[in-house]
């Protein structure tokens, strides 16, 4: 081979050799750029058309009343979405899809027209919506399971429980405070799809679990409660109204009521201002009402006796250069009459015995000024100007509760220090945390905050708030036939925001009381805001405490003796005999039939009913005159019971 030509096959082969070597290395240029300086991005990318995942909620954790009756609970519901770049004609798919939803089909165009890879059409959706998509099998547009929140009490402790947002996260009360245990699982759902996007691999991850809540909540005495506040409400055309029934031994909330209500299902229908827990958020002054707090103390230090007397000023009293004037007239009247009358004088002579810095100190120990502890949202500690902030007249009125703001949340917590012996108990209104088992992982057990006063001072006043009930006092439409009730009325001015002065139409009307006096077993505070007409406490509050005390007496089993056996209530359960004198039985019974019951007491019905495992309802007090069902119906029949009574003179 000549030299010329194996030359020239060199040359060709430095060339091909040198395009290869060329290309070899825009390969690995290309390489290096895809897989390390844009391996991230392009990763990202690749993933979005074959890997999607979606954090999903499960059921989120129910809520109970003390009894084991739901409050709050989570059901199936579907959700509707689109994944937008799979569909073709979105103005056509978007009018579709508000037809059936009934939504504004531009605002659904406008989350078509989204460059995303998904967006929820409408949450929440009615099963026969989302059947009706399904069957059109409309491309891009998918249902999925889903979970909402249903209140089934509707507005029952609806202040209490709260609400949850839109992905089942809470937003007010119970729902939002316990949040973290009461959220449903978290589930991450992994699916990978091939080419033609058909799942290949479908993998979940859980994170942590939910929760149930017991409540001391009862769910027949909330029902009780807000019932009668919200007549009260609507007698009065006040502007809301508040009520707290307490077990004054323990500090369990077994009510917490407040008017004007609303429905958590559709809590976007009502203004946030009805959303508000009123009784733990709103300050207000209370009037009288802080009186047995100011004769505890005096007491308490010793300044004063329930029979220690003072001279009232026959109802004008001068300080510097304002004048404290009395509802009525009053010359010497002892502490207890003070209190009785709700001598606002009388109150003041207390006071300067015992001086404002001790009123303040002991007004701290009883818990105002400061938050009780609840284990619910947005408590306020309410304020209690000091010595320095005041005026001689300013000291002065604080004696009868002016220049003063507190919550009636801790107003109730108070008065349970008085009534279960001088403890100030910590409210609570969660009792128990359990899981799907229904096993208790944490219980709320009674906690003493401090002790205020002696056991033989919250004697005293209890004796003292008995004259309140009494026809001489201030709430006798405050008494309860066969129970002594111990109590006390405030009827407070609010301050105008205009004038800044005291209004001479807007006031608070209160009442606070506990029965029986000797062993409480509730505590009742009311609180009408601002009603039209009638504004005195002993009136427009009182008889909303009678109606109440009188049903949840009953409904716990706590029923009055005969006036010649001890001064205590007989507390009987369902199962055991209720004992009684012995009475000429109806002819009736012994054929298994209702008696005719006109003329009995409450105690002769009681007995008749639990005999015969019959559940009853009483209306009224005093002797039967109406009954529902008739006389003569077979007793094996019957499952409700309901008896009216009227007092009958004379007797």
């Amino acid at each position: 081979m000549k030299i010329s030509e194996k030359n020239r096959i060199k040359k060709r082969i430095y060339l091909i050799g040198s395009m290869f070597a060329f290309f070899f290395l825009i390969i690995i240029a290309r390489a290096y750029q895809i897989q390390v300086r844009d391996g991230d991005l392009l990763r990202k990318k690749a993933q979005k058309d074959y890997i999607h995942t979606r954090l999903l909620l499960s059921k989120r954790g129910t809520i109970f009343d003390r009894k084991g009756r739901p409050f709050a609970i989570s059901v199936e519901s579907k959700s509707i979405y689109a994944r937008p770049y799979l569909i073709e004609d979105k103005r056509r798919t978007a009018r579709i899809l508000a037809r059936i939803t009934g939504g504004s089909w531009h605002r659904i165009l406008k989350k078509l027209s989204k460059n995303a890879q998904f967006v929820w059409i409408k949450r929440k959706v009615p099963d026969q919506w989302a059947k009706r998509i399904l069957d059109m099998k409309i491309k891009g547009i998918g249902i999925v399971d889903d979970t909402r929140r249903y209140y089934p009490g509707r507005e029952l402790a609806a202040h209490v429980i709260g609400f949850t947002g839109i992905d089942n996260q809470g937003l007010e009360g119970i729902e939002k405070k316990y949040d973290s245990l009461l959220r449903g699982h978290k589930i991450k759902l992994l699916e990978v799809k091939d080419a033609l996007r058909r799942p290949l691999i479908i993998r979940d991850f859980f994170y942590g679990d939910s929760r149930d809540i017991v409540l001391t909540i009862d769910r027949e005495i909330q029902f009780k409660v807000q019932e009668e506040l919200r007549k009260a409400v609507r007698k009065y055309h006040a502007r809301s109204g508040q009520c707290i029934v307490m077990d004054p031994n323990t500090g369990e909330i077994l009510a917490m009521a407040v008017v004007p209500e609303f429905n958590p299902n559709m809590f976007n229908k009502y203004k946030p201002s009805y959303w508000r827990n009123r009784a733990i958020t709103d300050c207000y002054e209370p009037g009288s009402v802080l009186k047995p707090f100011l004769a505890a103390s005096a007491i308490e230090e010793g300044v004063v006796t329930p029979h220690t007397v003072l001279f009232c000023e026959n109802g004008s009293y001068r300080i510097k250069d304002h004048v404290i004037h009395d509802t009525h007239k009053h010359g010497k009247l002892s502490v207890s009459e003070i209190i009785m009358v709700s001598s606002n004088i009388g109150a003041i002579k207390i006071g300067q015995r015992l001086g404002y810095s001790r009123f303040c100190s002991y007004l701290k120990r009883f818990g105002f000024g400061e938050k009780t502890g609840i284990d619910l949202i947005g408590e306020r500690k309410g304020h209690i100007k000091m010595v320095k902030e005041n005026r001689p007249v300013d000291q002065a009125t604080l004696f009868f509760g002016q220049g003063i703001s507190i919550t009636s949340i801790q107003l109730a917590t108070a008065m349970a220090a008085i009534a279960n012996g001088g403890l100030l108990m910590r409210p609570y209104v969660v009792k128990e945390i359990t899981d799907k088992n229904g096993d208790i992982l944490a219980r709320t057990y009674p906690k003493v905050i401090r002790r205020v006063i002696s056991k033989e001072t919250s004697d005293q006043l209890k004796h003292m708030m008995e004259l309140v009930v009494s026809k001489n006092g201030t709430a006798p439409k405050a008494a309860l036939d066969g129970f002594k009730v111990a109590g006390k009325t405030g009827t407070a001015q609010k301050i105008d925001p205009r004038t800044k002065r005291y209004s001479n139409k807007k006031y608070v009307s209160i009442f606070v009381g506990f029965v029986p006096v000797k062993k409480p077993r509730i505590l009742i505070l009311v609180m009408i805001d601002e009603p039209v007409g009638m504004y005195y406490g002993g009136i427009v509050a009182a008889p909303v405490f009678r109606k109440i005390a009188q049903w949840v007496l009953t409904y716990i089993g706590v029923w009055p003796q005969q006036k010649e056996e001890k001064d205590e209530p007989l507390i009987v359960n369902n199962t055991e005999p209720y004992s009684v004198p012995d009475k000429k039985p109806d002819e009736n019974i012994r054929h298994g039939l209702l008696p005719n019951l006109r003329g009995m007491s409450i105690r002769e019905v009681l007995k008749i009913a639990y005999g015969n495992n019959i559940r009853v309802i009483i209306k009224g007090h005093g002797y039967a005159i109406k009954q529902y069902p008739r006389p003569g119906t077979p007793l094996k029949r019957i499952r409700l019971l309901k008896v009216y009574f009227r007092p009958i003179k004379g007797i």
